[in-house]
């Protein structure tokens, strides 16, 4: 149905951390992701937002597994890199070490 999407590294510029609507663990999971982003001085972008309201401005959506098909249909041209925990995600980490290494990301829906 949809192609996958793959960037370069250097053409990630802005990473959205979407969420549901809400504002709790969800933000938590964006400061942890733009803090690892600084750590690995990267010059990358990192806001939070609901899916509802992404744009074709995200390079990256680092979304919740339950609303990847969602921000999918909305930023159909970003790499989509669902997680499972809100904190210390398994996918959020490889995604900071691909881009630090200068890796291309490939969505993983």
């Amino acid at each position: 149905m949809t192609e996958r999407v793959t960037k370069a590294a250097d053409e990630v510029k802005l990473i959205v951390f979407a969420c549901e609507a809400g504002m709790g663990s969800s933000l938590m999971g964006a400061n942890q992701l733009k803090r690892m982003v600084k750590k690995a001085k990267l010059d990358i972008s990192v806001i939070h937002t609901p899916v509802g309201q992404l744009t074709a401005a995200a390079d990256v959506v680092v979304v919740h597994k339950g609303l990847a098909r969602q921000a999918r249909e909305k930023a159909p041209g970003a790499v989509i890199v669902p997680f499972t925990l809100f904190v210390n995600d398994p996918a959020v980490k490889q995604l900071v070490s691909t881009l630090a290494a200068g890796d291309p990301i490939v969505s993983k829906l």
